[in-house]
């Protein structure tokens, strides 16, 4: 089996950095397994999960023209060995909810807290829908305008006492 992008090698490790660990394979070439193609979890130190001399399989990913060879751990593993660790990446605790009472009556609308209503399925632009809306828009104006108007601090400059 040759060095090819897609191969999986057994591969010694030769040196560990902050970034990776580096490996030698076979062919006297030496490449580079980043931290994140280490393990299928977080890996913060390198040094938790291989030591040097250890033995790895490692997966071709890349070569570069100024011969470079980026190397993966993880993807060298079995398909079914990858799927379980992936299952068990992102499980939880389940929340538990002891103080929870299903809402089973829905709250008065108040002026203060109307909510918009879904346009009926299938019915995206319905007749009058735009007129409805620009009538809403231009009573939303009036009152923000009378709002403002009433806010002295937009009212104008030139009533305030001020030092310049």
């Amino acid at each position: 089996m040759g060095l090819e992008v897609g191969n999986v090698l057994e591969a010694k490790v030769t040196g560990i950095t902050k970034f990776g660990a580096f490996v030698s394979l076979p062919d006297g070439k030496s490449g580079l397994v980043h931290i994140s193609e280490i393990a299928n979890t977080y890996v913060s130190d390198v040094h938790e999960h291989l030591q040097i001399g250890q033995e790895v399989k490692v997966k071709v990913l890349n070569m570069t023209e100024d011969g470079k060879i980026n190397l993966s751990i993880k993807r060298a593993q079995e398909p079914q060995n990858r799927e379980g660790a992936q299952q068990g990446r992102f499980n939880r605790r389940p929340v538990q909810r002891d103080n929870y009472t299903p809402r089973t009556q829905s709250a008065p609308r108040t002026q203060n807290s109307q909510r918009a209503q879904a346009a009926p399925e299938g019915r995206v632009n319905a007749p009058g829908s735009d007129q409805q809306f620009e009538e809403r828009l231009k009573k939303f104006m009036q009152e923000s305008d009378s709002r403002i108007a009433s806010n002295p601090m937009y009212s104008d400059h030139k009533k305030r006492n001020r030092r310049r």
